[in-house]
C-alpha cells in the first residue's frame, strides 16, 4: 500500500489547526488519522495535536486484527481515550476552555478497513471510478437534511453548515461512529478535513483521484490546490492510501 499526506493553512487562517498522520503499524496494518481542531487562540491546534498524539500512542500497542470481533470496540475505546486527554487538558486551563476537534481514523489490512469518526472530517472510498462517502457528518445541517427540512442544494450553501453537533474533547464522554468496509486491490481511500469537502464538489474529487497519470503525492497536492482555488477559507488536509494491485500480485507494497 502507498500513502500520501498534505496539509495547508489556506488563504485566510493564520494558524493551521489541522493535524494528520499515516503510517504502517503492527501486524502489517496501515493507520491514518485526520483531526480538525476548533477553539480560541491556538486551542484548536492544541486539541487536534493532542488527539493525534494520543491515537498514535494507543496504536503502538494495537493487537487486534481489523476483522476481529472486538476491533470496533477497541477502536471506540482508543478514540474515547483521546477525548479524555483533550477534555481534561481543556478543563485544567482556561486558555483552552471548550476546545475540541473532529477526528476520522482508518485502520486497514489486506481485506478490510475500519473507520472511527466524530465531527465533519470525512472518509471517501474510490472504487472502479466511483466515489463513496464512508462517513456521515455530525452537523446541524446534516440533521436538517436527513429530516427533510433542507435540500442537498440548500445544505451546501447554508450559513450554519459548519456547526458541529458532536466533537471530540468538548464533553467528558462522546459517541463514536464506527464503520467496517471491504478493502480491495485497486481501492483508494481519502481522509480529509472539511477545508476540502466543503469547497470542492465530490465529482471533482472523484475525477482528481481517478487521474491515471499522477502519482499519489500529485493527487494529494492537486486536491489541496483545488480547495485553494475554491477560496481556501479554511485549513485543508488530505491523507490518501492506495491499495495497489501489485500489493497482491507482487506480494508487498510499501507504506
Amino acid at each position: 500500500m502507498k500513502t500520501a499526506m498534505r496539509s495547508h493553512v489556506g488563504k485566510i487562517r493564520q494558524v493551521n489547526e489541522d493535524n494528520a498522520w499515516v503510517d504502517r503499524i503492527e501486524h502489517g496494518l496501515i493507520a491514518a488519522v485526520v483531526a480538525d481542531g476548533m477553539g480560541g487562540h491556538k486551542a484548536g491546534e492544541i486539541a487536534s495535536g493532542l488527539t493525534v498524539e494520543s491515537v498514535v500512542a494507543s496504536l503502538s500497542s494495537w493487537q487486534e486484527d481489523v476483522e476481529a470481533a472486538d476491533a470496533e470496540d477497541r477502536l471506540k475505546e482508543l478514540i474515547r481515550k483521546a477525548n479524555s486527554v483533550v477534555f481534561e487538558t481543556a478543563s485544567g486551563n482556561d486558555q483552552y476552555s471548550n476546545m475540541g476537534t473532529t477526528i476520522v481514523l482508518a485502520l486497514l489490512n489486506r481485506n478490510a478497513g475500519l473507520i472511527g469518526h466524530i465531527g465533519d472530517s470525512r472518509a471517501y472510498l474510490l472504487r472502479d471510478g466511483e466515489l463513496a462517502q464512508l462517513t456521515e457528518d455530525h452537523t446541524l445541517v446534516q440533521e436538517l437534511t436527513k429530516s427533510g427540512q433542507l435540500s442537498p442544494e440548500e445544505a451546501a450553501n447554508h450559513p450554519r453548515r459548519n456547526v458541529l453537533l458532536r466533537a471530540l474533547g468538548t464533553d467528558r464522554s462522546v459517541e463514536v461512529d464506527v464503520r467496517r468496509f471491504d478493502w480491495l486491490p485497486g481501492d483508494r481511500l481519502l481522509l480529509c478535513s472539511d477545508g476540502l469537502s466543503s469547497l470542492v464538489e465530490d465529482a471533482l474529487i472523484r475525477d482528481t483521484l481517478s487521474e491515471t497519470n499522477d502519482t499519489l503525492e500529485q493527487k494529494a497536492e492537486k486536491l489541496i490546490a483545488l480547495a485553494l482555488i475554491a477560496g481556501g477559507d479554511d485549513n485543508v488536509t488530505v491523507v490518501l492510501v492506495d491499495y495497489e494491485i501489485d500489493d497482491v500480485v507482487g506480494g508487498g507494497g510499501k507504506a
